[in-house]
């Protein structure tokens, strides 16, 4: 039931919050109002892993990306995250990265962190309000150019598939493939938002891609399972919808944004498609960003 989506949710809330002081297991079975064997079953049930486990997972990605992206002492981040000491962070950081804190400082590299276990979705909000009148106002999707320069895009990219869910259920394991490119967000091509989606073209046929986009010149890592393809510089245009509740409204706004982007002629702005050799984007950040597709264009050939 989504009751549990909900309770497990509330109980990934607690960690994430701070993980340096964690409630126990026993407070988080009182505020739930569920003995604590039963909430460590259902969190189990939900994520596939312990609530000790997620939670020493969460403590060590989050404190390799202090470690990657600060200069404080790594004793300081031991400590931040909730290690005994230094030596523990370390033997903590070896079993799971097989790299030690310090030499991964030194050279960062694609490491597959633990990313933040989401159980609670639209799905399930709309299950628990389902018997709720609500009236929904939604903006129309703004349309805009936008210029990306040539850029590098390091992921995967499946033929097979079409869209987001199918992507995820034909083998690519979605915690694996977001906490490695987690690992890599300090690489994101400037003015863009890190992970993303997008569909390409190939022989005809429509496929699904998933990654990060990088500079033209990063000759860094690619990580086991992914490629790098260049992608060269474009005009897009973008089909968008600014910031929305993501567990209230994110089916219509992406159905909003997607109806619009998807039967757009572009020819009433000069433009025409320009996907053989380019592919598009989906970005997907609901409370910080929005909603977006964007497709590749060029301009209409000028008539004699």
């Amino acid at each position: 039931m989504y009751e549990w989506n909900e309770m497990v949710q509330f109980m990934v809330d607690w960690v994430d919050g701070d993980l340096a002081t964690v409630p126990s297991l026993l407070t988080m079975s009182e505020q739930l109002g569920y003995s604590p064997y039963y909430c460590t079953k259902q969190f189990h049930s939900l994520t596939g892993m312990t609530l000790r486990d997620y939670i020493w997972q969460r403590r060590i990605s989050r404190a390799a990306l202090e470690l990657r992206d600060t200069d404080a002492r790594i004793l300081d981040i031991a400590v931040k995250f909730g290690f005994s000491s230094q030596e523990a962070l370390t033997r903590a950081f070896v079993k799971a990265f097989k790299i030690t804190p310090y030499a991964y400082r030194k050279a960062p590299r694609p490491i597959p962190l633990a990313i933040r276990s989401e159980v609670f979705s639209p799905y399930h909000y709309l299950i628990k309000e389902r018997d709720k009148m609500r009236q929904v106002h939604l903006q129309e999707a703004e349309i805009k150019i936008e210029r990306i320069p040539a850029h590098k895009f390091i992921g995967i990219w499946d033929v097979e598939v079409s869209d987001y869910g199918q992507f995820w259920g034909n083998g690519h394991d979605c915690d694996e493939v977001s906490g490695t490119l987690e690992s890599m967000s300090h690489h994101t091509l400037p003015g863009q938002l890190g992970q993303t989606a997008g569909w390409f073209y190939q022989n005809g046929q429509k496929g699904y891609l998933y990654g990060i986009p990088v500079a033209e010149d990063y000759n860094g890592e690619i990580p086991e399972g992914m490629q790098v393809r260049e992608i060269p510089e474009s005009e897009y245009l973008v089909f968008f919808h600014p910031p929305f509740d993501y567990l209230k409204d994110n089916g219509e706004v992406m159905r909003t944004v997607e109806q619009v982007a998807w039967s757009y002629n572009p020819e009433s702005m000069g433009y025409q498609w320009d996907e053989d050799s380019k592919q598009d984007y989906q970005r997907h950040f609901p409370e910080g960003y929005g909603y977006a597709v964007l497709r590749p264009v060029k301009k209409l050939p000028i008539e004699d």
